[in-house]
């Protein structure tokens, strides 16, 4: 199924006539309608006219959270604030929150691109979408119900939490197709279980996760569970929201409309455009935003790209999953690691939970790391000598993953709290300023 099949299947060397023409456009917007990026262009001597090619990018500066903080909160704002409709903003739990505002435009075009999305998980308008994500200042639900109306589909806008009740209303209504964060998708199947309920019975067709990161191996574990395929949605607010990129059938990479956003894959170090197929840092533009353009943003998160032909036949370049962020890694005894990482080792291992908690301290001089893994019921009272084999396997997992010998705890069932948004996985109690 695809949306705009004329969007979405349009030539390379189209799109890319499409993007100068948008890039240009949005460049003058920016820098005629947003005091920072006046201020900005005029200090290095740059001008719109000087985007004569979609290479010329490169001539402009990035933009970083820090950036939009300074902003706070109607400063990056395009438009006077009558145009403004509505607006999201980040948690703002490291720093001022990022305020995202949205034109009448800028929701239709949501609304078209997470309607895109949709159909390449094969949702359409007979379809009942329960929405777990939140309905609050945080994007995630927005996006996926505007989508959803989009396409007319039934969406059942439930939010976050009320567990036991959202197993309840995946019965009655027939819920066709299910959103959620990994975690609380895994949390979701846990507790129908506990009610006796297998999450095989609800007849899903499809799921739709992100907003947070996983691994393959945690995929897998969801689509068991619910006899469903899992597909990826990827957005952030900064930009939009969820539906910049969205998988396919192919289940292989999330194509980005790219006639809506122009990415890019840098270097996170040098800030150097990467070629295809190299893993760094995702970079976006902007290309049809009214409210807020934003140029060039570091999102932080660790991808690559792909421009190779994709059997659902969309010509959007594919984007790998986010397999980290560029400012979350964790840097042990002069090792970088990543979160994802120790999640890939332990969801190999049978006999544990996919419940757990990286802990980093920092006791005397040398860093350590301490995983806590939820045992399943059948180990965690049984003989002692078969915790201990499991945790000295869990150690070698991690160790051949990481390089690093870690402690690894193994803790009683359910002892790991849960959560109904984004997981906290880590928790670095050095005190690193």
């Amino acid at each position: 199924m695809i949306w705009n099949k004329e969007a979405e299947c349009m030539s390379r060397e189209e799109l890319r006539e499409i993007q100068l023409k948008k890039l240009q456009k949005i460049v003058k917007r920016a820098y005629e309608n947003v005091p920072y990026y006046n201020k900005k262009y005029t200090e290095l001597g740059i001008f719109p006219e000087d985007i004569e090619t979609l290479e010329d990018i490169n001539k402009l500066p990035f933009t970083t959270k820090d950036d939009l903080r300074e902003g706070y909160p109607f400063g990056m704002f395009a438009v006077p604030p009558k145009e403004i409709v509505e607006v999201h903003s980040s948690s703002g739990t490291t720093g001022k929150p990022v305020v995202s505002g949205y034109t009448r435009k800028d929701l239709d075009d949501w609304s078209e691109i997470m309607a895109r999305g949709l159909n390449m998980m094969g949702i359409h308008e007979e379809d009942i979408i329960q929405n777990t994500h939140g309905y609050g200042l945080f994007t995630g639900g927005f996006g996926v119900h505007y989508g959803a109306q989009k396409i007319g589909s039934i969406v059942v806008p439930i939010s976050t939490g009320q567990t036991r009740r959202q197993i309840e209303i995946m019965k009655d209504f027939g819920t066709t197709t299910l959103i959620f964060t990994p975690s609380y998708g895994l949390y979701l199947a846990e507790v129908a279980k506990e009610e006796g309920i297998d999450p095989k019975s609800v007849g899903l067709k499809a799921i739709g996760f992100g907003a947070e990161m996983w691994t393959e191996e945690m995929r897998k574990k969801i689509e068991n569970d619910f006899n469903a395929p899992a597909f990826n949605i990827y957005g952030l607010t900064e930009l939009m929201g969820p539906g910049i990129a969205v998988e396919c059938s192919s289940q292989n990479g999330l194509h980005i409309s790219e006639d809506y956003f122009l990415p890019e894959i840098i270097d996170p170090n040098t800030g150097k455009q990467l070629e295809e197929g190299k893993k760094g840092e995702l970079v976006l533009t902007n290309l049809e935003r009214e409210g807020m353009p934003i140029i060039r943003f570091r999102t932080k998160d660790i991808t690559s790209l792909h421009y190779d032909k994709c059997e659902c036949t969309r010509t959007f370049v594919k984007m790998d999953r986010i397999t980290g962020r560029s400012d979350d890694m964790i840097k042990v005894k002069g090792v970088a690691i990543f979160p994802s990482q120790i999640e890939k080792a332990l969801l190999k291992i049978d006999s544990i939970e996919p419940h757990y908690q990286i802990i980093v301290t920092r006791p005397h001089l040398m860093d350590e790391i301490e995983v806590k893994v939820e045992a399943s019921p059948d180990i965690f009272f049984d003989e002692v000598k078969e915790m201990i084999n499991i945790k000295k396997k869990i150690e070698d997992y991690i160790e051949n993953e990481i390089g690093l010998r870690v402690k690894v705890s193994l803790v009683e069932p359910k002892s790991i709290p849960r959560s109904e948004g984004k997981a906290v996985r880590v928790i670095d109690k050095r005190d690193l300023h």
